[in-house]
């Protein structure tokens, strides 16, 4: 067992945040935790951390050391990427270091027994160091996970010149590279695109220690979790499987506690009404008296958690566009309005009545341009955009820049739609969960997952039959995400949107368009689909066999030759019978093998070792894990060999 929290209670002044949780976290698990925004999630991660005090309960760690995520993870910025990523490895690299100062001491002589035998066992303890911390692998290590979290090329550029983003990312490399016993992290997907993503999922699922991670990213959850705990109504419930078996589980567990929950109260009901009916009458009394003692013996059902309801989401349309709803021709794109900067050339695209079409690909290839440029109808500078009759578009913007942040939330819907009462915009107000006081907010005042609700809320009154949505899942909590998907699934008319949610990517769009550096490549199906046509079974990176023996191997051998029956005269030779030359021969014979085995393994080692450096390689973990196990087995056996080899060399030494 790793950690154990036992009834962990917290308040914040009168708010109780959390109420009796428990926690048990062992070696190997992999467990994801989820709730509301608000619910505690956060909280629970620094009182695990000891970032934060809590009420009553007990934290019992089993020497275990933790590393945290935190949602702005903390560096040092004075720092290279380069020296920022070393930095989990210093006590290795001054291990190192003092191994190399005990070599010359030793080697320069003029040292005392008693000297180099204190010197032999400091070495000793630092190669045992160096070697428990895998010290040298330390540069394969850094080098992987530098690619994967996108920092190659980067190792001289500062930490204080990066976005906020790229420093998180940072974080979470040089937290991958310490490799704590308990990894912790909060929102570790924000600012990954769908490469460093894969890279990290791929980095997770091998990792040797537990994990407790926060995050809304369902594709995320599913590839790597093993366990959701989810926080509801102050409380931990923990399902086992990932976040698709965590939804069936639940819809399960909320059903069968509704139905003892209700079967119960019906029981207390009857028994209740028998027992005023017949508590006053003589012949009647005992038995009415004996069900109030059974409802006084009964062990009462909590029914289900009243959870905060998540959003209703509708879109729906009063009119159908012509079947060519959108043609694209030539277009190219440009980064700015003044069209200086540009991004794409010769854009073409077409997209028919019903269509559900998803956009992809890096920061910054301009999807979110695209969208706001072929909204322009008629020609452009270059090119041309053209929208079939009847289409009506409806637009959210992932900055959701044409909300007026003077206005009230009641106001901003109702200035859209002045024929309609205050009874029907407060209505369409609360199917988005947007109640209460909270509908006289100003817009400025609102969460970002509140301003996106009320977005939605301003599109689905529009009735539009063409949606074009920009990142629409940002700012959702994983509630209110899968409601988003069923309504867009739902919806019967044309969508284009562009997303970073794989989860969404994977139950909405009929077809993936993948903007790339030289134009927009496309691929039928979601997300999984996407990867299994873009992504190719990955090849084996093979280096040609060198057939040169090890430097260790020969200069071990001119250590100690080994004779044949030439080197010896005849008149040495004591061979008494033809079985002592038989397994002399037969020896000698081994020894050749063993030779021959040692510099062909060490030659496969050298291979793999310098298979480490290439790009392929050493951006993907599981591919370096392959290699880094193959080593391992190679060494043994070279250690092994040697040994033996040794043995039978020094054996006819002595024998000659």
């Amino acid at each position: 067992m790793v950690l154990f929290a036992e009834n962990i209670t917290k308040s914040f002044g009168a708010d109780l945040i959390l109420d009796h949780v428990s926690l048990k976290i062992e070696n190997k698990d992999r467990i994801g935790l989820i709730g509301v925004n608000g619910c505690g999630k956060t909280t629970l991660l620094k009182i695990l951390c000891g970032e934060e005090s809590y009420d009553s309960g007990e934290i019992s760690v089993m020497n275990t050391r933790i590393g945290y995520l935190k949602q702005n993870g903390g560096i040092d910025e004075k720092n290279t990427i380069s020296r920022e990523l070393h930095r989990p490895f210093e006590k290795y690299n001054k291990a190192w270091e003092r191994m190399r100062s005990i070599e010359k001491e030793i080697a320069n002589g003029g040292i005392s027994e008693s000297e180099y035998a204190k010197l032999s066992s400091e070495y000793e303890k630092l190669t045992d160091f160096f070697e428990s911390g895998d010290g040298y692998m330390s540069e394969v290590k850094i080098k992987s996970v530098m690619n994967g979290m996108g920092f190659s090329g980067m190792d001289d550029t500062l930490a204080q010149t990066l976005s906020g983003g790229e420093k998180t990312r940072l974080a979470l490399a040089k937290l991958l590279l310490e490799e704590p016993d308990l990894l912790i992290l909060d929102e570790p997907t924000n600012h990954l695109d769908f490469k460093t993503l894969d890279w990290l999922e791929q980095y997770l699922s091998e990792y040797k220690g537990a994990i407790l991670v926060v995050s809304h990213d369902r594709y995320f959850l599913d590839k790597i979790t093993t366990s959701i705990c989810e926080i509801e109504a102050k409380k931990l419930v923990r399902y086992n499987g990932n976040y698709a078996k965590y939804v069936v589980l639940k819809q399960e567990r909320t059903e069968r506690m509704q139905k003892e929950y209700d079967a119960q109260t019906e029981r207390i009901a009857k028994l209740k009404e028998y027992a005023e009916k017949n508590i006053a009458r003589a012949s009647t009394s005992n038995s009415a008296k004996s069900r109030l003692a059974e409802i006084d013996r009964m062990e009462l059902v909590e029914p289900p958690a009243q959870l905060v309801k998540p959003p209703v989401f509708n879109f729906d349309f009063e009119k159908d566009p012509v079947k060519d709803v959108l043609h694209v021709e030539s277009l190219d794109l440009y980064a700015d309005e003044e069209e200086t900067v540009e991004l794409l050339k010769g854009i073409n695209i077409d997209v028919l009545r019903g269509e559900k079409v998803a956009i992809i690909g890096e920061n910054g290839v301009g999807k979110s341009s695209l969208l706001k440029s072929i909204q322009k109808r008629g020609k452009h500078r270059f090119g041309k955009v053209t929208w079939g009759r009847n289409v009506e578009i409806g637009y959210y913007d992932q900055q959701m820049s044409g909300i007026d942040p003077n206005n009230t939330v009641l106001d901003e819907l109702w200035n859209r739609n002045l024929r309609s009462t205050e009874l029907e915009i407060r209505t369409a107000l609360g199917r988005v969960r947007l109640t209460g006081e909270n509908v006289y907010k100003k817009t400025a005042m609102l969460s970002g997952g509140e301003k996106a609700k009320l977005a939605f809320c301003i599109l689905m009154k529009e009735k539009a039959n063409t949606l074009i949505l920009d990142e629409p899942s940002n700012h959702l909590d994983i509630a209110a995400k899968e409601a988003l998907d069923k309504a867009l699934q739902d919806f019967k008319g044309t969508l284009i949107m562009v997303s970073h949610d794989r989860y969404l990517l994977n139950r909405v769009p009929d077809r993936i368009l993948e903007i790339t550096g030289h134009g927009i490549d496309e691929y039928k199906g979601g997300y999984d689909e996407y990867l299994r046509k873009k992504i190719s079974p990955q090849r084996t990176v093979t280096t040609p066999v060198k057939t040169m023996d090890s430097a260790r191997f020969e200069a071990e051998r001119k250590k100690i030759k080994t004779p044949t029956l030439s080197d010896v005269p005849n008149v040495e030779k004591k061979y008494r019978s033809k079985k002592e030359r038989a397994a002399e021969v037969k020896k000698n014979s081994e020894i050749r093998r063993l030779e021959e085995e040692i510099s062909f393994w060490e030659t496969e080692l050298r291979s793999l070792e310098d298979e480490l450096t290439l790009p392929e390689v050493s951006s993907d973990y599981r591919e370096i894990a392959k290699r880094c196990e193959k080593m391992d087995e190679l060494r043994a056996k070279i250690d092994e060999n040697y040994e033996l080899w040794m043995e039978l060399s020094g054996e006819t030494e002595k024998e000659i």
